[in-house]
């Protein structure tokens, strides 16, 4: 038990888990805009769900590192740029980010009630959120391969010690299934926040299909401009609240 009085142990399981939700922020957004669609009694339980997949995904590939490390070797060429199956990974899971992202914002502005079940008939309301539930569910699972892959080949670089990678991912898991709810109601609640956040999923596809041809963005410019958006939107938010106040107030 020497390792736990190990400050150097504490300050690696810190960061990595600081990483590891930060690296959970795309994972989260994707999960709450998806889980928005669904009836409201099954969309706590898609959460949970989905980030479960999450960490069984990281914990998976966690204990096959050997096999993970080995995906960074190239299977082919293109134009003499190698493909590795981390590569191929990558560039199937940002364009599958690219098209539902794309495909949500189209549902979110153009056709809102295009997917949504029937209203009239409380078992058809069932029938269609059970049907919708298990789809989503499945895109979760797909899209949490992606973003664990990369969460793990960095997790990899930074920790030596498999069992501090296990206990930062359970904890950064943990963290985001508490996050996960007042975000995604958040989101739900505000159409323009829904929007700004496929948006931020768009970049994210876009980074993700640039990584498997070897061009790196780093995630901090994607995540400082979405922190920006974000910001003017909050104050359009309580400007908006502030003027149905002030409309409420004359109308009485």
């Amino acid at each position: 038990m020497e390792f736990l009085l190990d400050p150097n142990v504490w300050i690696a399981f810190g960061m990595l888990t600081a990483l590891e939700i930060v690296l959970g922020v795309d994972n989260i957004i994707f999960i709450s805009v998806l889980v928005g669609r669904l009836p409201v009694q099954f969309r706590n339980r898609a959460r949970q769900l989905g980030l479960g997949f999450a960490m069984v995904t990281r914990l998976l590939l966690l204990f096959s590192l050997s096999w993970v490390m080995g995906l960074k070797a190239d299977l082919f060429q293109v134009f003499g740029q190698g493909i590795s199956g981390r590569d191929l990974v990558l560039l199937l899971g940002g364009l599958f980010l690219l098209y539902k992202a794309s495909h949500e914002i189209f549902v979110e502005v153009e056709a809102r009630e295009e997917d949504a079940p029937p209203q009239t008939d409380g078992e058809a309301i069932k029938a269609g959120g059970s049907k919708l539930f298990w789809s989503i569910i499945a895109q979760i699972a797909i899209i949490d391969i992606v973003f664990s892959l990369d969460s793990v080949i960095t997790a990899v670089g930074m920790v030596d010690q498999i069992w501090v990678m296990v206990a930062a991912v359970v904890t950064s898991v943990g963290v985001m299934l508490f996050a996960a709810r007042p975000i995604g109601e958040f989101v739900d609640k505000h159409p323009s926040v829904k929007v700004l956040a496929l948006a931020f999923l768009v970049m994210v596809g876009m980074a993700l299909t640039a990584e498997a041809f070897e061009v790196h963005m780093p995630k901090g410019y994607i995540y400082a401009a979405m922190a920006f958006s974000l910001a003017v939107e909050a104050l359009n938010i309580r400007a908006r609240s502030k003027r149905q106040k002030l409309a409420a107030i004359k109308a009485e």
